[in-house]
């Protein structure tokens, strides 16, 4: 509840109306039963005046309970959203603060449940709190007050209703608490299944997988399907036995009022008054019973939200001064281990890289090329030995620093619903129209961009779905270079490009950015060849350094990928 406490003091004027109105509604309610009955002893005795004067306080009391109670809705809407707003906003904040680990480590899936159906559950909480919780306990002290009060020797038969409805309360709302949770837990595995089965609709497509993909998610839904029926069973038979308590209290009440009513006639006037205050009494024990229940499926939400904030990013930075750092790069004795593997996926590598040089990068699948190239651009900090971007450890660099020496295009490309122009200047926010065209000619994108009626107010479909494969490297490579990064990292950036296509991109990058250091990762070797230092991979280790022609004389690893590219490539383009 600390989380909550911190943003609930930032609205006193709301939590204070709520308070003023939940109060007001209350005694309003409370004291209506009291009026009736006065009504009633005016009317036993024939008081016309009594009676008009006690019907005119009894509808301006009416007036007065409704308006408080639209007020205490308002106030508590307001608290909800305001104070949940404020909640979402802090804990995406969070998020975009983790590093690739932390994502991995909750499941984008669990992130985007804790977002929307999570909260949900929080702006429920907040207003069971702010309208049954301010509201029910008062009615249950002023109602049992007041039932004591009108029939004072039946105060044992409240006591014994109350008992009996507690029992059940607690027999109910322990179970369902626990199902709650539960329904959480399946919520984030049915998201991540349906997930993961829309993004990937191609594959299952192309592998006739719907009818499997199917049954699995039929499973999970089944699963959640069984909990809310259990829930649906438990609140069916609950409000029979809760009303089967209060039915009998009351017929009891009746019963030992009317075998009374010659030595008390006054009760013929209160027994209406002490039923309802009874009835009041069992439906402030029923709703806290219920409320408690949201609140506690509320705080299993507020708990899972807790666990976001409270976790802290892996990647931590020491300073924010911003820096203008050169192109040279460092590895001294590098070696990194995924967060919950067992098994180095790079160990000890070391090797230097002067600004405005081109590296390439080869090895066999699953060698290490990408997670070294993530290590340079610190989406990932290394297990052992440091890593010098500009002469500094990377560490002791601001994140602006990082972000702005280092530009990553990823192999996937990922493009957001948009337009061109705002998917490149994510690159640059402040590229000029002009720095946005050359990005793309050099990418090879103007090519296919020209085409378009509107240019690069073209849009942007989810999942980027109206550009193909290749178009989407080159707008992502686009986006890569519209900052004139200092270090350019391209993880096999090009490998949905035709021969021709990449030859372009290549010259492109050699012409238009001459001081930057690029990094290139490459299935193909034709696509390094060229550089002036190839690293060579090999599970996990650097098993040699050099250029092209150094490595076709000393290196047995980089002898192996050429004899094996060879055949599939011509003689030239690997000499």
């Amino acid at each position: 509840m600390q989380i909550l406490r911190e943003h609930l003091f930032k609205y006193p004027t709301y939590i204070l109306g709520a308070v003023i109105s939940a109060v007001a509604s209350i005694g309003t309610m409370l004291y209506q039963p009291k009026l009736l009955q006065d009504i009633l002893n005016a009317i036993l005795k024939n008081n016309m005046d009594a009676i008009k004067t006690l019907s005119v306080w009894l509808i301006f009391l009416a007036v007065i309970g409704v308006i408080s109670g639209i007020y205490n809705v308002y106030f508590a809407a307001k608290i909800a959203q305001n104070v949940t707003s404020d909640l979402r906003l802090r804990t995406y904040q969070k998020i975009q603060s983790f590093s690739f680990g932390n994502i991995e480590h909750f499941s984008s899936g669990s992130l985007v449940v804790r977002l929307i159906n999570d909260m949900n559950q929080i702006t429920n909480l907040l207003m069971s709190v702010f309208m049954q919780f301010l509201r029910m306990p008062l009615m249950f002290i002023g109602a049992f007050i007041m039932g004591v009060y009108t029939l004072p020797r039946l105060w044992w038969l409240e006591i014994l209703m109350i008992i009996l409805v507690i029992l059940v309360s607690i027999f109910t709302f322990q179970k369902m608490g626990r199902l709650f949770g539960q329904v959480q837990i399946f919520m984030d595995k049915i998201n991540t299944r349906a997930k993961e089965t829309l993004q990937g609709m191609r594959v299952v497509k192309s592998f006739n997988q719907e009818a499997n993909n199917s049954a699995n998610f039929n499973q999970t839904s089944d699963e959640l399907n069984k909990i809310n029926l259990w829930i649906g069973y438990i609140f069916s038979a609950s409000f029979p036995a809760f009303m089967l308590a209060t039915y009998a209290a009351i017929a009891l009440a009746i019963y030992l009022v009317g075998g009374s009513i010659t030595s008390h006639p006054s009760d013929v006037a209160a027994i209406s008054s002490y039923v309802t205050y009874l009835s009041l009494v069992m439906n402030a024990i029923i709703v806290i019973g219920m409320t408690a229940t949201m609140v506690s499926r509320g705080l299993v939400s507020l708990e899972r939200i807790k666990e976001v904030l409270d976790t802290k990013p892996d990647l931590t930075y020491v300073t924010d001064q911003d820096e203008d750092l050169k192109g040279s790069v460092e590895f001294k004795h590098v070696s990194f281990t995924y967060p919950d593997s067992k098994q180095e996926t790079l160990h000890d590598i070391s090797f230097k890289v002067a600004p405005g040089q081109k590296i390439g990068i080869v090895g066999k699948t699953g060698s290490g090329k990408s997670t070294l190239a993530q290590l340079i651009a610190r989406l990932y900090d290394p297990s052992s030995g440091e890593i010098d971007l500009g002469g500094k450890n990377i560490k002791e660099v601001s994140q602006k620093t990082v972000t702005k020496t280092v530009s990553f295009v990823l192999q996937r490309a990922i493009l957001f619903s948009g337009t061109i122009n705002e998917n490149l200047r994510q690159g640059k926010k402040t590229a000029s129209q002009a720095e946005i065209e050359k990005a793309a000619q050099i990418a090879q994108a103007e090519e296919f961009i020209s085409k378009y009626p509107d240019t690069f107010e073209h849009e942007v479909e989810e999942r980027s779905a109206n550009f193909s494969g290749g178009q989407k490297q080159r707008l992502s490579l686009a986006r890569g270079v519209v900052g004139n990064p200092v270090v350019l990292i391209l993880d096999d950036s090009t490998s949905a490009l035709d021969a021709k296509s990449e030859k372009l991109v290549q010259e492109g990058l050699a012409k238009h950015l001459k001081g930057t250091t690029t990094f290139i990762i490459a299935e193909k070797l034709v696509s390094v060849k060229d550089a002036d230092q190839i690293l060579v991979l090999d599970d996990g280790h650097l098993s040699a350094c050099g250029t092209h022609a150094e490595l076709l004389k000393t290196s047995p690893v980089y002898q192996e990928i050429y004899q094996t590219q060879k055949a599939k490539e011509r003689r030239s383009d690997l000499s």
